[in-house]
């Protein structure tokens, strides 16, 4: 059985915000890291790349099995990627009223947050930690 790659990291995510290039996209990471905080109540912690908020430990009927952040977001160069585990299925009439974003598999990417609502936004992250916890409890990191 293969292992998960990403796993929570001993880095606080301040640590890793305050680092952000350039200034305007460390701002939006700031921004999004106060809106996970104030939606979660979990403080942020680094898994790998990614700024997470809570963990899950899942196991599937084939016998895998693993921990991983609950929810949570990478500033990428071009984008900022938000995650919310274990997807976006369910909440075809939030993203409806998001504002400008593309989905990946596994994530939203969002160019700027001025392109989203983020009231709503929170809304999403709120509805996606619920969704999670009914399946797989969701604790602190």
């Amino acid at each position: 059985m293969s292992e998960n790659q990403t796993k929570a990291g001993n880095t606080p995510g301040e640590a890793f915000l305050a680092a952000i290039e350039p200034e305007a996209k460390r701002e939006e990471a700031r921004q999004l890291d106060a809106l996970f905080r104030k939606v979660t109540g979990f403080e942020p912690v680094m898994w790998g790349s990614m700024v997470g908020y809570g963990r899950y430990h899942y196991r599937y009927e084939s016998g895998r099995e693993g921990d991983s952040l609950a929810t949570g977001f990478a500033p990428r160069k071009a984008q900022h990627s938000i995650y919310i585990m274990p997807g976006y299925a369910e909440f075809g009439d939030i993203l409806d009223r998001l504002g400008k974003h593309k989905k990946g598999q596994a994530c939203l990417n969002v160019k700027r947050l001025a392109d989203i609502d983020m009231d709503v936004l929170g809304e999403l992250i709120a509805a996606g930690l619920k969704d999670l916890d009914a399946q797989w409890t969701v604790h602190p990191a």
